[in-house]
């Protein structure tokens, strides 16, 4: 059955809760729905068992372990390479930035590929190849050298910046998405602080060249890990409804597919009175009337392409098991039948049509802004009188950010998922706006300015070491929350085409973030550390006010454009993209 789309539905905007139903007591009950509607398919990602899908996150955390570590180490052990080499510390903080630009100019590439026949696959060589290439950079010994060795270590590790975001999205449900992509956000931060705490030790033990080679060895053992355990996430979801009831036919045992979804809104809270869980779920599972339950067929057209009417009591599924092992290992599992590269290709550029797509690419990107002035000056202030660090002390430094990131995590997951479903029931209609969760932006503008004051300003005013390393700390963990809430706007927002906007999202972050990195050296010079952290701070600050125009306008932009929006997913539809 092809489903007509609902044009007149405003994209993002979701019944996230039931509040018109009652427990036993006489108190008022809401429900979560899950969104999107699982199939009865048991290697539906979102039906996968809590093992199952915990595996397929920690695979996807191995990989942006894999890909982050090599492009991270060096930052600590910069002054060792412009010593040992004829190349200067601004040409050095040029490649970087060359590096993150490619970053983002290869999603372009990528993610396409992994669209068309699979994320396995894309992981998979994205990972061996940042394993090779991580030999060469010892080896180079001329600017350009360098150069070519970073931007084709950025291109082939760019799937990182795009893939991980999308992957979690095709496991959770809209009310556990936040915590998953905080989750990533967290591995991607710590990564970035701890390749450089490592690196200071291994540069002044073996020589900066082994800290390139060791992040060789350690791509490559990554590589065997997620040969054998990561999954194919690609998945062509078919929804069964029930010609009689109308209601959605799910797994037979949603206690067991679906043990780690919570199904109330008290239960995600962590509020949920544990006497009334199994009245609650027994009664969801017999088919009551909630919206969980019993979604109307056009309201699901708009989220899958494939709705099929059937007779639940003669109806059987056609896939009654999961994969074998031997399956899960296929490279080619998530291959699409027709070729639709360059399809795939062209959509993002369309997707850049969307305002609230390029907002979150400049939330995004103004994030990794402040995450590049950081660490393109630590080195500098903390190796120059009167701190007079070493690399290895340097490396010690960016713990600091690093148990910030871990503290700023439980803010953000948390936090968000939380303010998701509690602005839905304040509503009193259960009605969710990608919206709700930037709020949690008020808490970067706050701490964002006041530690790149503290950073900047106690460097030029030579205050203790301890203040500049938890302004750095602070810094660098406040940035979890733009990566949380930039792309989970984007996914709540567009989850029907959410590939593609992720790479407009990505393209512009690292634009910014190459624009900054190939200028910085000169805007602290010709600053100062004082001038130019304060211009900084407030820098951040505005930028992450930009939140307060998204949450007024964002619901008119969205609604203004939906008809755009809607005919692109159709025509997809039709083309068989989505």
């Amino acid at each position: 059955m092809a489903p007509t789309i609902d044009y007149s539905a405003i994209p993002g905007n979701s019944h996230l809760v039931t509040v018109n139903e009652h427990k036993k007591n006489g108190e008022q009950r809401a429900e979560v729905i899950l969104i999107p509607a699982p199939s009865d398919d048991p290697d539906d990602p979102l039906n996968w068992t809590p093992i199952r899908k915990w595996v397929s996150v920690a695979c996807v955390l191995i990989y942006t372990l894999a890909t982050c570590i090599p492009t991270a180490a060096i930052y600590s052990v910069l002054p060792n390479i412009e010593a040992n080499t004829n190349i200067t510390l601004g040409e050095l903080n040029n490649g970087t930035g060359y590096m993150f630009l490619f970053l983002g100019i290869g999603c372009l590439f990528f993610q396409p590929l992994a669209l068309q026949y699979g994320k396995r696959p894309v992981y998979l060589f994205s990972t061996l190849a940042t394993a090779l290439i991580c030999v060469w950079p010892p080896y180079t010994k001329s600017n350009g050298e360098w150069i070519a060795s970073k931007i084709l270590q950025g291109f082939v590790a760019s799937s990182v910046e795009s893939l991980p975001e999308i992957s979690m999205s095709d496991l959770f449900f809209e009310h556990e998405r936040s915590f998953a992509l905080s989750l990533y956000g967290l591995t991607l931060l710590s990564a970035s602080y701890l390749a450089p705490f490592v690196a200071g030790f291994i540069s002044q033990g073996q020589g900066w060249e082994w800290v390139m080679w060791w992040c060789a060895i350690f791509a490559a053992v990554c590589f065997v890990v997620l040969f054998f355990l990561m999954e194919e996430t690609n998945f062509d979801r078919k929804l069964k409804v029930d010609k009689h009831t109308g209601e959605l036919l799910k797994l037979t045992s949603r206690k067991e597919q679906l043990g780690a979804v919570s199904t109330t809104i008290d239960g995600a809270l962590g509020q949920r009175d544990q006497n009334d869980e199994k009245t609650d779920f027994e009664s969801n599972e017999q088919g009551s009337s909630s919206q969980s339950s019993n979604l109307p067929t056009n309201a699901l057209a708009n989220e899958v392409s494939n709705i099929e009417v059937v007779n639940s009591s003669t109806y059987v599924p056609a896939n009654l098991r999961t994969k074998t092992f031997w399956e899960k290992l296929s490279l080619f599992s998530g291959k699409k039948d027709k070729f639709l590269l360059h399809h795939y290709a062209l959509a993002p550029f369309f997707m850049a049509r969307f305002p609230v797509v390029l907002w979150a690419g400049f939330l995004y990107g103004s994030s990794l802004v402040w995450f590049n002035v950081l660490n393109a000056t630590a080195a500098l202030i903390l190796s120059e009188s009167p701190y007079n660090f070493s690399s290895s002390t340097i490396g010690v430094a960016y713990l600091s950010p690093t148990i910030f990131t871990v503290i700023m995590f439980f803010i953000s997951g948390f936090c968000s998922d939380w303010l998701k479903l509690r602005i839905a029931v304040w509503r009193g209609t259960g009605l969710s706006k990608p919206e709700d969760r930037l709020w949690i932006l008020v808490c970067y503008c706050v701490l964002g300015c006041g530690s790149c004051i503290l950073w900047g300003v106690g460097a030029y005013y030579e205050i203790h070491w301890f203040g500049l390393v938890f302004g750095m700390g602070l810094l660098g963990g406040c940035g979890i929350f733009a990566i949380a809430a930039a792309a989970s706007y984007i996914v709540d927002t567009y989850k029907e085409l959410d590939t593609e906007a992720m790479v407009v999202m990505i393209l512009i972050r690292n634009c910014m973030s190459f624009g900054v990195s190939y200028g910085i050296t000169d805007w602290v010079t010709n600053l100062g550390y004082k001038n130019c952290f304060i211009s900084v701070a407030f820098l951040c600050f505005a930028a992450n006010l930009t939140f307060l125009p998204m949450v007024i306008f964002g619901p008119w932009l969205r609604n203004r454009q939906k008809h755009m929006y809607w005919s692109m997913v159709d025509k997809y539809r039709r083309l068989g993209m989505h």
